[in-house]
């Protein structure tokens, strides 16, 4: 086997610029895409004049796609018999044209902006989502569950209500945003109805724990997560204090488990204080108006 070729201090350093503006450039054009200020196709025509991106690979590129994470990417890939390896210069006619197909949306800068709203027990998350559901052009997201009913309860509306075996099932198929086990039952955000509401344009509000916040970021980066704090450690513990249907140790539990939950604001990418539920659902609006 034949040796690499020896390189002198300067040719060396000279590569070392090379791969690293490389890098800067196929990073451009995948933030610009994740924002929407490119199509997939303007992307795929830029690389036919730019040896740095048609050298990135595919999987990297559909990574890059408002929406789409690792496992859909993947997903995307093996049906369309795309290798895992492959290079945007290596892609064949037929599946060029599958992919372009595939995110063929009329207008993408139309699509509507995900906003993931979290914090502590007990800061008025409900309260805001309730309030945002009366504002045009907003659509607060519906979580399924395998919990049952209550009696007043309707399907759609407050939960899709799955069995164990069909949320199972939604699980194995990648067809949450995000899920978790709480009080013995699961919770999930159906990533179906959450993409199409995007993809009309409408804005969508998830109101979800913080760890199904972070399950968002991985799985939708282009997600904004916004972390609602109180007033003051004072109110939150008031409003805690003020469940009279929770037993004294559950209260001290929830405590707890609150300053544990205050200490991840620094994770979300905007933080809003919740002095009053109408100017928390501005600070919405405004967001996602951007």
């Amino acid at each position: 086997m034949a040796l690499p070729p020896r390189l002198s201090d300067e040719e060396r350093n000279r590569a070392l610029e090379i791969a690293k503006a490389s890098r800067q450039e196929r990073a451009q054009f995948k933030n610009r895409l994740n924002k929407g200020e490119i199509t997939l196709a303007q992307l795929l025509d830029s690389a036919e004049r730019s040896p740095a991106l048609a050298k990135m690979r595919v999987l990297e590129l559909l990574e890059s796609i408002p929406g789409y994470g690792k496992i859909r990417a993947q997903s995307l890939m093996e049906k369309y018999e795309i290798s895992s390896t492959r290079r945007i210069q290596g892609l064949g006619r037929h599946q060029r044209q599958s992919l372009l197909k595939e995110f063929d949306i009329p207008n993408i800068h139309q699509r509507g902006r995900l906003l993931v709203l979290s914090g502590p027990g007990g800061v008025g998350k409900s309260s805001v989502a309730k309030a945002l559901r009366l504002v045009d052009g907003f659509w607060v997201s519906v979580s399924a569950t395998t919990r049952a009913a209550r009696f007043n309860e309707s399907e759609g509306v407050d939960y899709f209500f799955y069995s164990n075996e069909r949320f199972d099932e939604a699980i194995r198929n990648d067809e949450f945003l995000e899920w978790a086990e709480f009080a013995g039952n699961r919770y999930g955000t159906p990533a179906a109805a959450v993409n199409e509401a995007l993809a009309k344009g409408i804005h969508v509000l998830l109101e979800i724990e913080i760890e199904g916040a972070k399950q968002v970021r991985e799985h939708s980066p282009e997600a904004h997560l916004v972390f609602l704090e109180p007033p003051s450690w004072e109110e939150l513990v008031s409003r805690l204090e003020g469940r009279g249907t929770d037993s004294p140790e559950r209260r001290a539990a929830r405590l707890a488990l609150a300053q544990e939950e205050l200490a991840a604001a620094s994770f979300f990418d905007t933080v809003i204080v919740n002095e009053r539920v109408e100017d928390v659902v501005a600070s919405l609006i405004r967001l996602a108006s951007a």
